[in-house]
């Protein structure tokens, strides 16, 4: 009786909680389709006229199908690039052995402790000597490498049995074969986990697209969502509305690829 009771007030608890968290959510999606809730700072959590007006008024008032296949374009190849420059570094710090190696790695990992504003001066005027302001080339390169990504995929080819790595030498294989035949398709969790990371801190990147990226044709979401706030008032029922859109393809990722991430997340030792 008493584990019952206990199992009872665990679940309500957890439901206690799922309900916080979803109600931002649900807040979100009740302003967008609440007319005139620029006027109000609380809507009423049942509108009484509900519309899509703020959707419509949205696309007007910028080019928001650009703005989408922008952010989406560099989702992608952000995702992309560090999937294939992390599982690379990944593979020489599990499997190969040169000198320095545990320094070399944790001197990297102490990156991660470095915020981005940290970087952002030094970042600029580097984009900026190369001409590369108003690019997507700006915008890309600071993020092809992750230490995340390399301490991710690091930790799950190392629980690959290094008894596969012999029998392929054995059979004449080299380190790419092994890497590319033997190694990634048995961490392929870790690689869905890195890529749903990836393309969700892209696809939110606000403050370095917002400065290499001056022209409004390359703005990427967070950036053409900001320019939404007036000086003195704000449509939320606009804002609101595009915010919906921006996560719905970040939901969509994720109940998409939640097994792996779970996966992913439980094969690299990763609490």
């Amino acid at each position: 009786m008493t584990r019952r009771l206990g199992m009872i007030a665990l679940y309500l608890l957890i439901v206690v909680g799922a309900a916080i968290m979803f109600f931002p959510f649900l807040w979100t999606v009740i302003t967008s389709i609440s007319p005139g809730s620029g006027l109000r700072v609380t809507p009423q959590l049942i509108p009484e006229n509900p519309s899509l007006g703020a959707y419509v008024q949205l696309f007007d008032r910028l080019p928001f199908g650009r703005v989408i296949l922008n952010s989406l374009f560099l989702a992608v190849a952000c995702t992309i690039l560090q999937l294939v420059t992390s599982s690379l570094a990944a593979y020489a710090f599990s499997r190969l052995p040169f000198r320095g190696r545990s320094l070399l790695f944790a001197v990297y990992l102490a990156t991660m402790m470095m915020p981005i504003q940290v970087l952002i001066v030094p970042l600029f005027i580097e984009m900026k000597s190369f001409g590369l302001l108003n690019t997507y080339v700006a915008v890309l390169l600071p993020s092809i490498g992750s230490a995340f990504g390399v301490f991710l995929l690091r930790q799950a080819m190392n629980s690959v049995p290094r008894d596969l790595d012999q029998a392929a030498t054995i059979d004449g294989a080299g380190h790419f074969r092994i890497f590319s035949q033997i190694v990634l398709p048995l961490v392929k969790p870790a690689l869905a986990t890195l890529a749903v990371f990836s393309f969700l801190g892209s696809w939110n990147s606000f403050l370095w697209p917002l400065i290499v990226l001056r022209k409004p044709e390359l703005r990427t979401l967070p950036v053409a969502l900001s320019a939404l706030q007036g000086q003195f008032t704000t449509q939320w029922d606009v804002v609101m509305a595009g915010s919906v859109i921006s996560i719905i393809p970040m939901v969509a990722l994720y109940i998409f690829a939640q097994k792996y991430v779970i996966q992913g997340v439980a094969g690299s030792g990763l609490k």
